[in-house]
């Protein structure tokens, strides 16, 4: 995505590109853009200048939409989720602790956008490139 909000300035980006990009497979990118369309995150282009972009702008796209979009829940265990899969749920002592990770990693990956990525990226190669000078 973070790739996506990048390159995509420049038109729809073929899966082929990113993959070199980005070291992985074509393969792997299809299983990851079904669910990523599905939720609104990318559209696709058909046709000779085809490929896939951002369906809003990068400030719009919050990672917890793009982790939630390809994982799904957040919950690190399924009680929290569903406590009726569980007899013990209602006197479970850790199924708190649980919940409130959840509720941690949630609150992280909402308060950061595929811009504020790109902007990380660019101060991190900067630095490696200070860094070598």
């Amino acid at each position: 995505m973070v790739d996506l909000a990048i390159h995509g300035t420049e038109g729809p980006v073929l899966l082929k590109d990113l993959a070199k990009r980005q070291g992985i497979s074509v393969k792997y990118l299809e299983q990851l853009v079904g669910p990523l369309r599905k939720a609104g995150l990318v559209t696709s282009k058909r046709g000779v200048r085809g490929g896939f972009q951002l369906s809003r702008p990068p400030e719009e796209i919050k990672m917890l939409d793009v982790v939630e979009a390809v994982e799904g829940s957040l919950s690190l265990v399924e009680c929290v989720v569903h406590p009726d899969g569980c007899p013990r749920s209602t006197e479970c002592i850790t199924k708190e602790v649980w919940a409130k990770a959840a509720s941690a990693i949630r609150d992280v990956l909402a308060g950061i956008t595929l811009a504020d990525m790109i902007g990380m990226k660019r101060e991190k190669t900067e630095a490696e490139t200070h860094a070598h000078i």
